[in-house]
């Protein structure tokens, strides 16, 4: 598998429902602590990297934490062409990322066959281009961002078995895109339903 880029961690802004107040910091660290033991953890198991982008990259997050053999998620930025993007960036095209969730996995336990087809294409509607819910924007696009050319070919196996399947009555406009560096976004969006229960999202597993 090739490296994976990771750019530095963004200052935190205000989005939607902003962090608990009262405890500055405490999302950051807590993301920081939790990340060093998931790290502990994937060094002593072979571990694969998916990166996707499939709406607001909060509820993708909470779906896919909980699916057996995923070690870590991190959110952020990938895709574009803007270096140190912030989430403001992310808006009116102005730098061509798209909020995406990079997950660390255990092949051995889950495929990256069945990530994409048990899971992503079902958290999410890929028919809908540059819409997820309410969100609408570029940087809200279905897209799959391979690792590897062995990610690649699956990606592109896996999309034309949904496609053919007639699950879905519109094109699927999931783009396959080239891997980019990672940029993770602000503190405050790592973890955020965790840490915010009840807060914004469009996604839900679908049959």
């Amino acid at each position: 598998m090739e490296p994976y880029a990771v750019i530095g961690e963004q200052a935190p802004e205000t989005r939607g429902s902003p962090p608990r107040s009262g405890q500055p910091g405490w999302g950051t660290d807590m993301n920081e602590q939790n990340g060093e033991t998931r790290s502990a953890i994937a060094g002593e198991q072979q571990v694969e990297v998916a990166v996707l982008a499939g709406g607001c990259f909060w509820g993708v997050e909470e779906i896919l934490r909980g699916v057996p053999g995923v070690i870590d998620t991190d959110v952020g930025y990938t895709g574009g062409w803007l270096e140190n993007p912030r989430y403001d960036d992310t808006h009116d095209s102005k730098s061509g990322h798209a909020e995406a969730i990079r997950v660390t996995f255990d092949p051995s336990v889950l495929s990256y066959e069945d990530l994409l087809e048990q899971w992503f294409f079902k958290l999410h509607d890929p028919t809908t281009l540059n819409r997820q819910g309410n969100d609408v924007g570029t940087q809200y696009r279905s897209a799959i961002f391979p690792q590897t050319p062995q990610q690649r070919s699956t990606a592109e196996r896996v999309k034309a078995r949904v496609e053919a399947s007639g699950k879905w009555k519109r094109p699927v406009t999931t783009t396959i895109e080239p891997a980019s560096p990672w940029y993770s976004a602000e503190g405050y969006h790592q973890d955020y339903l965790r840490r915010n229960p009840g807060g914004y999202t469009c996604h839900f597993m679908r049959d």
